[in-house]
């Protein structure tokens, strides 16, 4: 069989993505490798939802050509192949370009590729889930296992590629999700991360039965309380009772959420078309403590978007220090092109001005961050055991239920074991438990 080597950029559907990719690959005669200059076939799986991300992968492309071994093919698939098309096949580095839509058509096009005719597909699909397919699994452990339930995104908010890049939502039959899910808990696999643009707006109507999101949780959940269930992304403006209150009411769903705030202001919410406003966002998170009061909480922040004022920073500021994240993804606004915020509204806040407000926000984030973890001390958790720790391979690792990661002796425990670990110390990203 021929090889193929990929490398996953972006977030965790990429990750899926890559699996399936390697599924359909199978087909074609392609196995996995991880030795790039033993590959038949080189491919970045890409993201396109910052301009670094991007960046990076026309780096890496010199660095295929210069590591591919004679007759090897090169692609570029996801995100990017779909935002840029023939501009990556003007390159002359580029045999194959493919849509996130389009992976079924993998094995048809590198069967057509010559020096004189690259491929490309990057046909957007209204209906495309791949839930026929079972993934290749590429995860190091074999406990945890991402499984998409939709695909696309209806938000279209001001400032992202996304719906541009992977189409109209659409959600997966439920059965099939469910199928997936006994089946790698069958292989000894004992977490799963649901996967969405926006998990909460999930809606699969069959014959005789409509199945939400709420409902998606139970159903997954049943399967064995062994199988810890999470998700990801939640949507402040799609977030429900019924969610929260069915992740309150099953042991195995972790008290974890990832609720994207974007800001503080509600009128650079506005702007970027969130659907909600500050308020909102404090009542979604208010509802979300009272039913689970440990719940685990991070987000995503964009410091210096379009028009930002400092007024609206510090408004993003005062939020974040009203809630106290327990972490954060945070970036300085990158203007993409094609977006609604592109096209209408200017990149207007200097880059110094970005950037200092970014490390404000880190600042106060890392301070916070600091003080949730610390509160956690003489805490009791059961965790997951995942394995050696990277930094002192004679401790192991493994999460708590709020999604914290903890480190602890080794003693007579393997991956795939629960232990219960109670925290003695920690730093802002680790408690550090016995």
């Amino acid at each position: 069989m021929k090889k193929a080597y990929i490398e996953t950029y972006g977030c965790q559907m990429n990750v899926n993505d890559t699996e399936v990719i390697f599924a359909i690959l199978e087909k074609a005669g392609y196995t996995r490798t991880e030795d790039i200059e033993d590959a038949d076939l080189l491919m970045a799986n890409t993201c396109s939802v910052r301009d670094n991300a991007e960046q990076r992968i026309w780096g890496r492309l010199d660095y295929f050509n210069s590591h591919r071994k004679k007759g090897a093919f090169i692609g570029i698939v996801g995100c990017m192949a779909e935002r840029l098309k023939d501009r990556l096949l003007d390159t002359g580095k580029v045999d194959l370009v493919v849509g996130p839509d389009a992976y079924r058509s993998l094995p048809r096009l590198l069967a057509a590729i010559t020096p004189d005719s690259p491929q490309i597909d990057v046909l957007l699909s209204r209906d495309e889930t791949y839930a026929d397919i079972t993934p290749v699994r590429t995860d190091k452990n074999g406990l945890s296992a991402f499984i998409s339930i939709m695909r696309g995104c209806n938000n279209v908010c001001s400032y992202c590629v996304v719906p541009y890049t992977r189409g109209a939502e659409r959600s997966r039959d439920a059965h099939s999700i469910v199928r997936e899910a006994c089946d790698v808990f069958r292989k000894g696999y004992r977490e799963v991360t649901l996967l969405g643009q926006n998990v909460d707006s999930y809606l699969w109507k069959g014959a005789d039965e409509t199945v939400n999101f709420a409902a998606l949780l139970r159903m997954v959940a049943e399967i064995s309380p062994l199988l810890r269930v999470r998700f990801a992304t939640s949507h402040p403006k799609d977030i429900s009772d019924e969610v929260i209150e069915t992740m309150a009411a099953y042991p195995n769903i972790c008290k974890h959420i990832h609720l994207p705030v974007q800001s503080g202001s509600s009128r650079m919410l506005e702007k970027m078309r969130r659907k909600y406003d500050r308020q909102w966002y404090l009542d979604r998170v208010a509802k979300i403590r009272s039913i689970i009061p440990d719940c685990g909480l991070t987000t995503d922040v964009i410091a210096g978007f379009s028009s930002e004022t400092e007024e609206d920073h510090q408004a993003t500021m005062s939020l974040m220090a009203d809630v106290r994240f327990d972490w954060a993804f945070m970036f300085a606004y990158s203007e993409r092109p094609g977006t609604l915020a592109h096209r209408t509204m200017p990149d207007d806040v200097p880059e110094e001005t970005k950037k200092r407000r970014l490390q404000e926000i880190i600042e106060q984030q890392n301070t916070i961050s600091l003080e949730r973890y610390r509160a956690q001390i003489g805490k009791t958790f059961e965790v997951l055991v995942e394995g050696p720790s990277k930094r002192d391979p004679g401790q192991l690792c493994g999460r708590a239920s709020n999604n914290m990661m903890c480190v602890f002796p080794a003693r007579d425990l393997k991956p795939g074991d629960y232990a219960t670990v109670t925290v003695t110390d920690c730093t802002s990203a680790t408690l550090i438990c016995k």
